[in-house]
């Protein structure tokens, strides 16, 4: 059968692929079109395994929320090169990663690959990041996802290289939590509260203030620890640390003008190679 360019002109607009990989793909399968996209994704699976020790340093960091299920995601979704995640593909896979983990309870990268897509039960999300692939020519990575639900806020830096999806006590105006999202994002606490912190890494800090403070009366030393780890939690605990648009007040208190019983219930953070 004589492959036209009009053939290859088609199966190029279906798939994004350069033309001489979809006339490849056409005289392999004898000019049908829906063999030679199935041509063209599995000789793409082969590239991924060929790349996938290639390192994934650059990437970027989506969220979504959906607002009829109180529920969202956010994903970490990494390639090779930094212009290759301004890609609209690039984009466009992370936003879809951060889609499906809003709706996917207790969701890792591993099972949110094997999930069917939306508009095509067939197909799984794995093949979606293949399809993409065969068009950037890159590894891909889904580093991360992350759930929360409830009264949520989220806020992705211009950049694509950090995230923020928060979750609220109650409800609040929407600025405020984009405010605390980006004071998140700006400062990165390691957690919301005291109570949250690891009492191992408390001690670590205690010891190290103790040390500091050796050969001073007993009295002292326990009073100059205790005002060191006061203002290490203050610079470590979000509820703690000075909020980055009035640092007059702590985060928590500027939530308490708001509602008495207003607070950050937990966060997810995610910054580009961060974990």
């Amino acid at each position: 059968m004589e492959i036209t360019a009009a053939m290859v002109k088609a199966l190029r607009d279906k798939t994004g692929l350069p033309m001489m990989d979809c006339k490849k793909a056409l005289v392999e399968t004898g000019g049908d079109e829906e063999k030679a996209i199935d041509w063209l994704r599995k000789a793409g699976l082969g590239h991924v395994r060929k790349m996938a020790t290639r390192e994934t340093t650059e990437g970027r960091v989506a969220c979504h929320v959906d607002p009829q299920g109180r529920c969202a995601g956010i994903a970490e979704l990494r390639c090779e090169t930094a212009p290759v995640a301004n890609t609209d593909d690039f984009i466009n896979l992370a936003a879809t990663m951060a889609r499906h983990a809003a709706q996917s309870e207790a969701a890792t990268p591993e099972t949110l690959l094997e999930q069917p897509l939306p508009d095509d039960p067939s197909r799984k999300l794995s093949d979606f990041v293949h399809e993409v692939f065969n068009r950037i020519r890159e590894n891909i990575k889904l580093a991360r996802v992350g759930r929360l639900t409830g009264h949520l806020g989220y806020y992705v830096h211009h950049n694509g290289q950090v995230g923020v999806l928060l979750e609220m006590s109650e409800d609040c105006p929407a600025e405020l939590k984009a405010d605390v999202c980006m004071h998140i994002t700006a400062l990165n606490p390691g957690a919301v509260r005291r109570e949250d912190v690891d009492p191992a890494e408390v001690e670590k800090e205690r010891q190290v203030f103790a040390e500091e403070a050796k050969g001073k009366p007993e009295h002292i030393v326990e009073k100059i620890v205790t005002g060191k780890l006061n203002r290490w939690y203050s610079e470590f605990v979000l509820l703690e640390q000075p909020f980055v648009k009035d640092d007059k007040k702590s985060v928590g208190q500027v939530l308490m003008d708001v509602s008495p019983s207003l607070t950050v219930n937990r966060f997810l953070r995610f910054e580009v190679g961060g974990g």
